[in-house]
């Protein structure tokens, strides 16, 4: 991995704009973008489905419920019941899919515990971007149509699972300053000038 060969990991809040501001860092850096898109590739090195792994992502305990859904024999097909898949089987795959596309090229990811998967990786920043509740409760609003204090609750149950699934996988704290090299409320600047802010700091970081 040479010196231009970066990887920027970013941990969000709902709605504080991480995945924009993933986007513009990854147009920054020539660098590929990762987020969902992980799903697929996990899908393809498993042999499950995209909607099974969609169902789990970033939800620990998941499989505590799998067997109760729906068709769930059709989402994982025989491999479940042959393999008898946990939900650490299906987080090494994706952890696996991490590290392929990492020592590719220069990537973003956003969420998916990618800072722990690729922490023994040089040339790593670990991001993560904030944002006032009531800034994150207004977008919430505006994009699902729902009251403001059924945003919040659904923000803060949809943190709740993000959280306990990124503790239990890394043994850090999600969202907490100490898990990540740089923290940012991006309602102070905006998303566009918050990914100014993060670019800066990882071209002065890395001396690119």
């Amino acid at each position: 991995m040479d010196s231009k060969h970066i990887i920027i990991n970013v941990g969000r809040q709902v709605c504080a704009g991480g995945l924009e501001i993933g986007r513009q860092l990854a147009d920054e850096f020539q660098a590929k973008y990762y987020d969902r898109e992980l799903l697929n590739l996990a899908a393809r090195e498993s042999g499950f489905s995209e909607e099974f792994l969609k169902r789990s992502d970033e939800r620990k305990g998941f499989f505590r419920t799998f067997l109760h859904l729906p068709g769930a024999n059709s989402l994982g097909g025989d491999n479940y019941f042959q393999n008898k898949f946990t939900q650490e089987s299906l987080f090494k795959f994706q952890s696996d899919a991490i590290i392929k596309a990492a020592r590719e090229s220069s990537c973003v990811f956003v969420g998916r515990c990618a800072d722990y998967v690729l922490r023994d990786f040089p040339n790593v920043v670990n991001i993560f971007i904030t944002a006032s509740i009531e800034a994150r409760a207004a977008l919430f609003m505006h994009e699902k149509g729902v009251s403001h204090d059924e945003a919040v609750r659904r923000i803060e149950h949809i943190e709740s699972q993000r959280a306990s699934y990124y503790n239990y996988y890394t043994g850090k704290k999600w969202g907490h300053a100490a898990s990540y090299d740089l923290c940012v409320d991006s309602s102070l600047l905006g998303t566009d000038e918050t990914a100014r802010l993060i670019a800066e700091f990882i071209h002065k970081r890395f001396k690119l």
